[in-house]
């Protein structure tokens, strides 16, 4: 008798279980550094801002969330993706640790950069050096400027999936300093940094392959580094900006598969 209740109990429960509604999983965090002085914000919708960037997460199911205070655990706390673009105020030794800590943990770090001096405490952290002068071209260059040109040569990644090229708008070249960071994006051989900043290229300048986009990983979460902030900006999140946006989202959306 005992084993029947004990079985008629367990019957009961499991079709309970499998009867009674289900609330849909909840899409992931992204949460938007916006307490170093950035000027292009996820809110706004003017040409240099990041609304387009943020609606391709959202087109991924993820909550866009903002945050004006400095990056701490307590911030990071329920945050899957962090995105840190166009910082002006240095991210300090505290937030390095926080943000470190959360990529160890699991978390997704998403970096473009506008100028080089706000993130010199992170990148070493992360075995990456940046430039201090943008990187120019002398071959896929948009227009006159040599420091807007198309990146072309890609490495196979979920970043690249579907990518013939992207374009750079004033870009800073990354090294890896690890051996575990991939290239995932470079420029041509012949492009270059004006090292005696004379305007034009000369005899004294560096002149090479530079990587444009890094990525890599600490603990169990991952990190992708872009030497621009603007290629995510919505006047140039179009054509092959675009689809590198959409791959980001998809790739930093994507849930863990169980073991």
């Amino acid at each position: 008798m005992n084993l029947f209740i004990i079985r008629l109990t367990a019957l009961v429960a499991i079709t309970f279980f499998l009867l009674a509604p289900h609330k849909a999983q909840a899409g992931p965090v992204v949460l938007f550094d916006q307490s170093h002085g950035q000027q292009f914000l996820v809110e706004a919708n003017r040409p240099l801002d990041l609304s387009g960037l943020a609606g391709v997460f959202a087109e991924q199911g993820a909550e866009i969330r903002t945050t004006i205070f400095p990056i701490s655990d307590t911030v990071l706390q329920g945050v899957n993706v962090l995105i840190i673009s166009g910082p002006f105020a240095p991210i300090t030794p505290p937030e390095v640790l926080a943000i470190m800590k959360f990529v160890y943990h699991g978390g997704k770090l998403a970096i473009m950069a506008h100028i080089s001096q706000p993130l010199l405490g992170l990148l070493p952290q992360m075995g990456i050096a940046m430039s201090s002068l943008a990187v120019s071209e002398q071959e896929n260059i948009i227009g006159t400027n040599a420091k807007e040109f198309m990146v072309k040569d890609l490495a196979p990644h979920p970043l690249t999936a579907g990518l013939e090229s992207f374009n750079i708008y004033g870009g800073w070249a990354l090294l890896e300093k690890k051996k575990d960071i991939t290239v995932i994006a470079r420029t041509t051989h012949k492009a270059w940094v004006d090292l005696d900043q004379n305007g034009r290229l000369s005899d004294k300048d560096a002149v090479q392959a530079f990587a444009m986009v890094l990525t890599g990983r600490t603990g169990s979460g991952s990190f992708v580094v872009f030497g621009d902030d603007a290629i995510f900006q919505n006047q140039f999140l179009k054509d092959g900006n675009l689809t590198l946006a959409r791959n980001l989202a998809t790739w930093f959306c994507a849930r863990e598969k169980s073991i």
